[in-house]
């Protein structure tokens, strides 16, 4: 792990006891997208966090597998559901076996990459783990989002801290990447990965995507 990214892990590994009393429920869009699934054996859950959307998963896999890279945000998902499979792992380097996963979702996470380079590999990783029929939601903060002000119709994104303020006042720097939906298309285009759907919600990008076919 590059130094960025030791940064990512050590910044959520200090602000995840309070990060996660903040993220009780599932987002409603991955819940409509776990709602339209089939039931599977194996689903997976990228940078898990407290395993909210773990939980999710739950109701139509046999077996749910969640991935973060801090240690201390996967104490708060082993509370939360000490029935699923957690694991320390880079949402770069996945340590998973290929074709083993039928579902997935990887949401609020991939914009925390600090390079393109980090984030298409996350991507391909997702494909190499998804079954061939496999299919997972990605999401990151889009330029469409009211906090930014950025043009709707951006080319490109662009990288920015959000200070996460904990209880003290003590304020936390966090990395973003900020896509822009054409850059956020051309990203899973540049990946293993296949766009299925692309829906601008809630100032997110959210790609339902599948394996590239080979």
């Amino acid at each position: 792990m590059d130094r960025s990214r030791a940064d990512v892990r050590q910044t959520y590994d200090r602000i995840g006891e309070h990060f996660s009393k903040t993220r009780e429920y599932a987002w409603p869009e991955v819940e409509a997208f776990v709602d339209d699934a089939a039931q599977t054996n194996l689903a997976l859950d990228i940078g898990c966090g407290n395993g909210r959307h773990v939980e999710t998963l739950q109701q139509r896999a046999d077996r749910v597998l969640g991935v973060d890279v801090s240690r201390s945000l996967l104490d708060a998902a082993t509370k939360r559901v000490p029935d699923a499979s957690l694991l320390l792992g880079d949402a770069a380097r996945l340590p998973i076996a290929s074709g083993r996963v039928d579902l997935a979702v990887y949401v609020a996470t991939l914009h925390h990459l600090p390079s393109r380079e980090a984030r298409i590999a996350s991507l391909d990783e997702l494909a190499r783990v998804l079954d061939s029929d496999g299919r997972a939601l990605v999401s990151a903060w889009s330029t469409a989002h009211d906090r930014f002000d950025a043009a709707a119709d951006a080319e490109t994104g662009f990288d920015t801290t959000v200070e996460w303020t904990l209880p003290g006042s003590e304020t936390v720097p966090r990395f973003y990447h900020i896509y822009a939906p054409a850059e956020f298309r051309s990203d899973v285009a540049a990946s293993d990965l296949s766009l299925v759907e692309l829906e601008i919600s809630s100032g997110n990008c959210y790609g339902t995507v599948r394996p590239e076919p080979f």
